[in-house]
């Protein structure tokens, strides 16, 4: 299993969010890239990013910033927040990603995502599929929808994404533990989705656990920003 720790952008500074609340965020760094640093020297291969400034408010934001990070890292790099076009994910790989995540274009704009798939292949989109029960949220988790999470991931498998990331909206940032019934879910629906589970881990423990059920990879960020797990134990639990 892939251990991708998390770094979380708005204005430029790395921050956690409490269940996608914009008014309940903490501050962690001034500067991500110094966190890409640590993350880099810890062996670490990929990084999960999301600008949530440009999620909420659906264009890109801070290119500059993942630029930087992406010189600092070297890994791979998965970017999320605010991508609508095939212009932005140009964008997002000139500025040095290897994936982009699709989520509210997903949802709003099918066809969109369709044509991205047609023009970078399904390898290097990555699938968001972020949940409050059981239905897809949008817009910086703003906006819920009537989508059904599991029909949702089928029909991007079925399109040739094979990689998605999930996240339980209201487990995100609580160190309540992940959602293994949602994740369960989304695998019965489409087998042969690569999931990346994202929101709840406190500890070693949980990453042993979404280890043993199969997942493909598993984000972490409030865990290990707030001392519950250190990064030798994200490392073993590859």
């Amino acid at each position: 299993m892939k251990v991708i720790p998390a770094i979380d952008i708005i204005d430029g500074v790395a921050v956690r969010l409490s269940k996608g609340d914009f008014s309940d965020k903490k501050v962690y760094s001034s500067d991500p890239s110094e966190l890409a640093a640590v993350f880099r020297d810890a062996g670490f291969e990929r990084l999960h990013v999301v600008v949530l400034d440009g999620a909420k408010t659906g264009a890109p934001r801070n290119l500059a910033t993942v630029e930087k990070i992406a010189k600092v890292f070297k890994g791979a790099i998965d970017l999320g927040g605010g991508i609508k076009t095939a212009a932005d994910v140009r964008s997002a790989f000139g500025a040095g990603v290897s994936y982009v995540n699709a989520g509210t274009v997903a949802v709003k704009k099918p066809a969109e995502v369709e044509s991205w798939i047609a023009l970078f292949s399904g390898e290097c989109i990555i699938l968001s599929a972020d949940c409050r029960d059981g239905k897809i949220a949008v817009a910086g988790w703003l906006e819920d929808t009537d989508a059904d999470a599991g029909e949702f991931v089928r029909r991007y498998y079925d399109l040739g994404l094979r990689q998605c990331v999930s996240t339980d909206i209201s487990r995100d940032g609580m160190l309540s533990g992940p959602s293994f019934e949602l994740y369960s879910s989304l695998a019965a629906s489409a087998p042969g989705m690569k999931l990346i589970a994202s929101g709840g881990v406190s500890g070693a423990s949980d990453l042993k656990a979404l280890k043993d059920a199969g997942l493909f990879g598993a984000i972490v960020g409030k865990a290990y920003y707030e001392g519950r797990i250190t990064l030798k134990e994200m490392k073993e639990a590859e």
